[in-house]
């Protein structure tokens, strides 16, 4: 339908005098389907369990940790946040609070977490993951083992000056992550500080996650991912000991052979117009096994750096790229080959979680606050593929590159069309009424979140 001039423009000149009352309103209405999620979840009575062990305090270490997960689902990054929404209705009523801890009350829980309270926290993350990847049934899981820099320009405990790419001479952390690739969800951290190789203490966290997955999910194939930087005997032996699939990248600067070894070759299997490869059985001079070796070339275009006249040619010259990868795999070349490169869902995931959830912040000066801190932001990611997960369908099967199975919003997306809203709670007649501007996208939106969780499993 057609609308004149007079119906569409508006002459607005007057800027409105401004009143600041005290009013039951709140600008995080949408959180009302982040309530139903906690409460199908028992969010708060699991927390609970984790810090039982802690001294008594008025708001309880769960409550802290509940404050936390909410903070960044609200997309809030520094402590000092919270007073822009401490009397915010809607928060309160999720968290189950009169009032809102004081700044210096959280900062003052973070600082007094114990190892143990990490690690109780720890398992629960593990416990929710294992519960969904027990009701997926999958006939195989795909974990990915990286590491990522936590960067910080304050002295805190555990942090180091060590290899940072971005911010040279900076403290750090370095904790290492297992991801989840079916379900785009943290696994397990371990918190390590930033001077440490990426295969510091890895051997053990990958065993302890691939035995934790076996035991909750028995018979299941497990497949594991990881960079060159994990490339040693001791850790292709067991896992090939324990059954495990792999692919693991091969550094070329430890292994000399390797590059004789392509300039040798004669014959390349063409697997297109762009890659080549051959694959032969292997072990570096002081191995004892064999193992399968995939040596694969891509041709790419690389630039010109010296002065051209682009008006006669074009500034780039064909050569090639190569890459080698180990693994125990018996499929073919190319199904190894997208599955290896599936890998770059976990550089998403983690970007996700520094961009999105702030993971990257450094909160406190104690170790284990910044510890609490970073499995908050973990677990606030993993909620909200949660909540996706059960209120959207799969997307699709196991695919070559082991996508995740359903296509799933950002936090960002989740926060700007759903959580943002203004809203009124008024009580007519007795009943709670949460009021919120009819815009019929938000309204069907919502109700279909509300819906979908009420009858979720």
């Amino acid at each position: 339908m057609k609308s004149s001039k007079a119906q569409i423009f508006s002459r607005v000149h007057k800027i409105p005098d401004l009143r600041f009352d005290d009013q039951r309103l709140t600008s995080f209405a949408g959180l009302v389907i982040i309530q139903q999620l906690f409460d199908k979840l028992d969010l708060k009575g699991r927390l609970r369990t984790c810090f039982e062990h802690l001294p008594k305090t008025v708001f309880g270490y769960h409550s802290i940790v509940m404050v936390l997960i909410v903070h960044l689902m609200l997309g809030y990054r520094r402590l000092r946040d919270i007073d822009y929404y401490r009397d915010d209705l809607m928060v309160l009523r999720l968290l189950g609070l009169r009032k809102m801890p004081d700044v210096s009350t959280v900062c003052r829980a973070l600082a007094g977490m114990t190892i143990e309270g990490i690690e109780k926290l720890r398992h629960l993350c593990r416990e929710m993951l294992l519960t969904r990847l027990q009701a997926l049934r999958l006939a195989r899981v795909t974990m990915d083992f990286d590491g990522s820099v936590l960067t910080t320009g304050r002295l805190a405990e555990g942090t180091a000056v060590g290899f940072n790419k971005k911010k040279k001479g900076q403290r750090s952390y370095y904790p290492l992550f297992c991801t989840i690739a079916q379900t785009g969800q943290v696994f397990d951290v371990l918190m390590r500080s930033g001077n440490v190789h990426d295969s510091h203490g890895a051997l053990e966290f990958i065993l302890a996650c691939i035995r934790r997955v076996r035991e909750a999910c028995p018979g299941i194939i497990i497949e594991v991912r990881m960079d060159s930087a994990f490339f040693s005997e001791e850790i292709v032996n067991i896992l090939d000991a324990e059954g495990i699939e792999f692919t693991i990248s091969v550094p070329f600067e430890r292994f000399t052979e390797l590059k004789g070894m392509i300039q040798g070759r004669r014959r390349w299997r063409c697997f297109s117009s762009e890659l080549a490869y051959f694959d032969t059985p292997w072990k570096p001079k002081k191995w004892d096994s064999r193992f399968r070796f995939l040596f694969i070339r891509q041709r790419v275009k690389k630039q010109s750096k010296e002065p051209v006249q682009l008006d006669l040619f074009i500034p780039h010259e064909n050569g090639y790229e190569f890459k080698v990868i180990v693994t125990n795999k018996r499929t073919t070349m190319k199904k190894v080959l997208y599955y290896h490169n599936g890998r770059g869902s976990q550089e998403n995931i983690l970007g996700e979680l520094k961009s999105q959830c702030n993971m990257d912040y450094v909160a406190v000066r104690r170790l284990h606050g910044n510890h609490l801190y970073m499995l908050s932001a973990m677990l606030t990611h993993n909620l909200l593929r949660e909540l996706h997960m059960m209120v959207h369908e799969r997307r699709c099967g196991t695919t070559e590159k082991r996508a995740a199975l359903w296509e799933f919003t950002e936090a960002d997306t989740i926060r700007r069309t759903l959580l943002q809203r203004a809203g009124r709670l008024t009580s007519p007649g007795g009943a709670l009424m949460l009021t919120m501007n009819a815009n019929p996208k938000v309204r069907e939106g919502v109700l279909h979140y509300l819906e979908r969780l009420k009858h979720a499993a």
